[in-house]
């Protein structure tokens, strides 16, 4: 498909001159000769790109420039400029344009200007279709679940997205979901038009974590050849999510807990407060309040992220949910891979309920992608179903059940516990864990009663 440039300029030969230039390169072209015209063919034709005069008859092209942007938020606007009118130029920068060239301006200008702008905003429609898919895929029905933990989670969700709270904090073991619903905050939001900035704190080295948030100046360092912006600036009126925020280092926590509360920070190498408005969604499945102890993470960080605090559940604290979610990912891997199953059989079904999925959804997920991959039929069934779920071993004898790692480790827990006398700290020091660790074990082995106390003896 061609690009349309939109040429205003009250000058006819620059109007005719510019169009057989660029209908050469294969552009559809279109003229305007003042701001009141050029505006309606904005709305008319819809053009890629506009070229404008800053100087009109009837209006300025800063005025021009403005109300086209309104209108069309994606098209790239190159402004022509008198020499001596660079201010002009800057204004328009600030405006939204994507250049400026000032007069008398040389053919291989116009063409490579051109050029340049037809890409960006190839890649901005891009862009903007992948947000609105995304934004499609997050209406709420994709946080799957009817137990009480989901609807709570789901119940917070919502009042995020309706709030302006600037921070949330996610926690939950892996694979339970927390990249989904920060991308669920994300997307049902009024910043869903803006960049949602993914980073995990776990992948980066200190010095190139700072450099990933923040950006550098040009000669900051070494390799510093070109200015680059950090994510903290590229996702300006959006959000940035911050996974395994517990591995960032010291230094780097001190300089988002800066930028958290004035809102501005400086590139690296950089002298300038760069301020702007994001939303920051952290996660961890680490226990920070114990890294705060330990002086591995900062307290008042800490409390800065957890504006709002969403505390998704291991799956095998979710009853029911384990079905509805693998029916869901029976429907969505059949159509991918253009199988025929439909619901999975009570035998299946009951030995599902009772594993533990230390890896949570994650391997759920993983397990139905495997089975629809590998088997045929129209029912998940219970010869399905890999060794570690169904508690059986390898060989063809089904009958002798194994116990899971999951098991295991409860048993050793109730054990030690007992040695303990009921002791809790005591027993977490020989553990090798920290007391809220080991509560945490007992709750999700389900040794811990509702209020409290032990039921191990």
């Amino acid at each position: 498909m061609k690009n349309t440039v939109l040429v205003v300029d009250d000058e006819i030969l620059i109007r005719k001159s510019l169009s057989r230039v660029l209908r050469e390169k294969g552009y559809l072209v279109e003229g305007a000769s003042t701001g009141a015209e050029g505006l309606e063919k904005v709305e008319s034709v819809r053009p890629q790109v506009i070229i404008l005069d800053m100087r009109l008859p009837d209006t300025d092209g800063l005025s021009v420039l403005k109300k086209a942007r309104q209108m069309d938020a994606l098209v790239q606007v190159i402004v022509i400029t008198a020499y001596g009118d660079v201010q002009s130029a800057v204004e328009a920068m600030k405006l939204g344009a994507c250049d400026f060239l000032r007069k008398p301006y040389e053919k291989e200008d116009i063409e490579m200007a051109v050029e340049a702008a037809a890409r960006t905003f190839r890649q901005a429609n891009e862009l903007d279709l992948y947000r609105r898919k995304e934004k499609r895929r997050y209406t709420g029905e994709e946080i799957i679940g009817t137990s009480g933990p989901m609807k709570e989670v789901r119940d917070l969700i919502e009042k995020v997205v309706r709030s302006q709270a600037t921070s949330v904090f996610i926690t939950g073991e892996s694979g339970t979901g927390k990249e989904l619903v920060a991308r669920a905050i994300h997307y049902r939001s009024d910043r869903a038009q803006a960049p949602l900035m993914e980073v995990n704190c776990s992948s980066f080295q200190e010095t190139l974590l700072e450099n990933e948030l923040f950006g550098h100046e040009r000669g900051a360092f070494t390799d510093a050849g070109d200015l680059k912006k950090g994510l903290v600036e590229l996702c300006d009126g959006g959000t940035l999510f911050l996974d395994e925020v517990a591995d960032m280092s010291m230094p780097t926590q001190a300089k988002l807990l800066r930028f958290i509360d004035f809102r501005n920070f400086k590139r690296v190498g950089g002298a300038e407060d760069i301020s702007v408005d994001i939303r920051i969604v952290a996660a961890s499945n680490k226990d920070l309040e114990s890294d705060i102890r330990t002086g591995r993470f900062r307290s008042d960080l800490y409390f800065r992220l957890k504006v709002v605090s969403i505390h998704l559940p291991p799956l095998n604290e979710r009853g029911d949910d384990v079905l509805l979610l693998a029916r869901h990912f029976l429907r969505e891997f059949s159509r991918q891979f253009q199988k025929d199953f439909r619901d999975i059989t009570p035998d299946a079904a009951r030995l599902m309920l009772s594993y533990r999925w230390p890896g949570n959804v994650r391997e759920l997920r993983n397990l139905i992608e495997r089975v629809v991959l590998l088997e045929d039929g129209r029912q998940l069934e219970l010869d399905h179903l890999p060794a570690e779920v169904a508690g059986r071993r390898l060989a063809s004898d089904h009958s002798i059940a194994l116990p899971t790692l999951a098991q295991i480790e409860a048993d050793h827990i109730a054990e030690v516990l007992r040695l303990a006398a009921g002791n809790k700290s005591r027993a977490a020091r020989v553990l090798g864990i920290s007391r809220q660790g080991l509560i945490e074990k007992l709750r999700r082995s389900r040794l811990l009663d509702e209020g409290g106390g032990r039921q191990v003896s």
